[in-house]
């Protein structure tokens, strides 16, 4: 009798912040990162790295982004892109939501489109910080 809320129950009534227009276009691009880690030496990453070995992610600006998130741990990481909204792929009949932190589940796939619309560099981690200290940090770059 209980009922959960989940991310297919979440819609957008409008236009978002920074007039985002809800956008039934085709990306530009894609991006692929798995969300790794290893429990028994406690480290975390993107794509199987770590912060200090990996390449910020790249985002050209003005394009619109497919990002697709794979968990590969037995945990979940609330993923969070600063300067950036999301938004989230999670029912296709209705406007999608406007995120910037995005929950992925142990061995679950999520997708969500960015929108490049402010330039720099920005934080890219999952929101627990002890996972973030362990590596699982980067950033994002609109060029």
């Amino acid at each position: 009798g209980r009922r959960v809320l989940c991310y297919a129950d979440l819609v957008r009534l409008a236009e978002g912040p920074q007039n985002i227009p809800f956008n039934e276009s085709d990306p530009d691009a894609g991006v692929l990162l798995h969300l790794t880690g290893n429990m028994d030496r406690y480290i975390f990453g993107f794509n199987g790295q770590t912060y200090d070995q990996s390449q910020p992610v790249r985002y050209p600006y003005g394009q619109r982004i497919w990002v697709t998130l794979i968990n590969d741990t037995m945990m979940e990481h609330p993923i969070h892109l600063h300067g950036l909204f999301t938004e989230l792929d999670s029912r296709p009949d209705r406007l999608r939501p406007l995120k910037h932190t995005v929950s992925v589940k142990p061995g679950e796939k999520v997708h969500y489109y960015v929108t490049a619309n402010e330039r720099g560099r920005w934080a890219y981690h999952c929101h627990l910080l002890y996972h973030m200290e362990a590596g699982m940090f980067t950033s994002a770059v609109v060029a």
